[in-house]
């Protein structure tokens, strides 16, 4: 439940994924005119990842934002680790794995086409 609107604070939400599978998710309750920053540091449940914030990219809303960005009411921070493989290499080798046939996903069909 969202507590009642208070004047001079914001309510931000903060999604992050220390590892692949384990997707975490916390409102924090901020002063007005906070930085994404102190959004971060004030997090308890995200403080043993802040050791490695530079690593992460973080975003707003899916737009990658720098840690100055400057808070508003009802923003959803996002913390992005970094990838361990590129994409496209990960999908060479998938096709390789599979003998060099197409690769059918079972979310967009062929309709139709041969594969």
């Amino acid at each position: 439940m969202v507590p009642a609107e208070r004047p001079g604070r914001i309510r931000v939400e903060l999604v992050w994924s220390p590892v692949a599978g384990d997707v975490r998710h916390a409102w924090l309750d901020l002063a007005e005119g906070s930085t994404l920053e102190q959004g971060l540091r004030s997090c308890e449940a995200f403080a043993d990842q802040l050791e490695h914030l530079g690593q992460f990219k973080l975003g707003i809303w899916g737009r990658q934002q720098p840690l100055s960005y400057g808070l508003r009411d009802r923003d959803r921070i996002e913390v992005y680790r970094p990838l361990k493989v590129d994409p496209k290499e990960a999908r060479r080798q998938r096709f390789q794995a599979h003998g060099g046939k197409r690769i059918v996903s079972r979310h967009r069909p062929l309709a139709g086409k041969g594969g």
